[in-house]
């Protein structure tokens, strides 16, 4: 599964690379392989090969989650891999729950983003048959049920996993190939992903009916179902709002949208002085920080001021707690305001600093998106701009 590249998880630990693609694992991934385990060790391996010992199935169970850990890896290196064959800049895999996240940039036509989304469920599909391919070898050796029994689960898994993942369903696999090839016929990339999202969002309510369905006639995995056909929904929903919200900005360029002037302030001001000289005026949340030579230094969040303790207010300057320009989304003033959004997914985030000649020109928030949208979607009267310089 790989999920759009505006999402970045938290809560990730750094397991390797591949060919120096740094592979993260979220904290869910010990959760669930733990899972797997049990229920490999309890369940199925019993029933695949009876008799043996509770320790055997405990370690047969252990080596199939890491072989399962393992394949998603593959399939997940497969789409970093194949995206970087085709030019395209490719940050980190993390593996999760539910699958796995490639970041990377979104690819600049319908061949590349077919050749990227098709590559993992292949790979997939590929170690599947390379699982049942070794389970049917092995199966004429005498007194090896176990490995014939954990290399047909982890082959059947495998191929279910390349199957499930092309799903013509945004954000699966499937739901990319659908994605291309509508762009490929349309010539539109964001028409083309406005009805992926409306197929993922049908192919997600239709697997949590069914797990509904499933469960209620006692069957534990449609629980599961239920939990993966929401996350479908609910992933290809945003989707599909993240495409309307690139077609209404389409050709708006950053300073037509951002706020200017700028209220700042200083980075230098201990946070006691802060929150009483300069955060009353601002009125905001966030706020772009000034050094001593009036250049932009970074933004910081007024709550994590206010959570300082009283006593130590006094001794704590704001740019100890800001976030610093250098993990900050900067943009030019004559940028195109959706090449700046795909950039968000980073991990900066908003708000985005409009810098020219190392000045602050202005400031882009959440609100400054939304007003830019609402105007694009009600066209103003002619010579009218599209948001008035420095509007609140």
């Amino acid at each position: 599964m790989r999920l759009s590249a505006v999402m970045a998880m938290k809560g990730t630990v750094r397991l390797g690379s591949v060919r120096g693609v740094a592979v993260r694992a979220h904290w869910s991934v010990p959760l669930i392989m733990l899972l797997f385990a049990y229920g490999l060790a309890d369940r199925t391996l019993p029933g695949y090969a009876p008799g043996l010992a509770p320790v055997v199935y405990a370690v047969a169970g252990v080596v199939g989650a890491v072989l399962l850990l393992a394949s998603l890896v593959v399939h997940e290196a497969a789409h970093a891999l194949t995206a970087r064959r085709a030019g395209m800049s490719v940050r980190d895999v993390t593996l999760w729950a539910l699958g796995g996240l490639t970041r990377m940039d979104r690819p600049t036509t319908a061949r590349a983003a077919f050749t990227v989304a098709v590559s993992g469920p292949l790979a997939s599909l590929l170690l599947g048959g390379v699982g049942l391919g070794a389970a049917a070898a092995v199966q004429a050796a005498p007194g090896w049920r176990i490995l014939v029994a954990v290399l047909g689960w982890f082959g059947g898994t495998n191929l279910l996993l390349g199957v499930f993942n092309l799903l013509p369903a945004a954000p699966l696999d499937g739901g990319r190939v659908l994605l291309a090839a509508l762009w490929w016929r349309t010539g539109d990339r964001e028409r083309a992903q406005r009805a992926a999202g409306r197929s993922g969002q049908v192919v997600g309510i239709a697997l949590a009916v069914v797990g509904w369905l499933a469960f209620a006639r006692g069957m534990t995995g449609g629980l599961w179902l239920m939990i993966v056909g929401a996350f479908v929904g609910g992933a290809a929903a945003a989707e599909r709002r993240w495409a309307e919200l690139v077609t209404a900005l389409r050709g708006v360029r950053v300073e037509e949208a951002m706020t200017s002037p700028v209220l700042t302030g200083r980075d230098w001001l201990t946070v006691d002085r802060f929150l009483s000289e300069t955060a009353p005026r601002s009125g905001r949340s966030v706020l772009a920080l000034l050094d001593f030579d009036g250049r932009p230094s970074g933004v910081v969040r007024l709550r994590r001021l206010t959570n300082v303790p009283p006593g130590q207010q006094q001794s704590v300057r704001v740019r100890d707690l800001a976030t610093p320009l250098s993990a900050c989304t900067v943009a030019a003033p004559d940028e195109l305001l959706t090449s700046v959004l795909e950039r968000l997914g980073t991990g900066s985030g908003l708000p985005v600093l409009v810098l020219e000649d190392d000045r602050l020109r202005g400031i882009v928030t959440a609100h400054d998106i939304d007003r830019a949208r609402q105007c694009r979607s009600a066209p103003p009267r002619s010579g009218t701009p599209l948001l008035p310089p420095g509007s609140p």
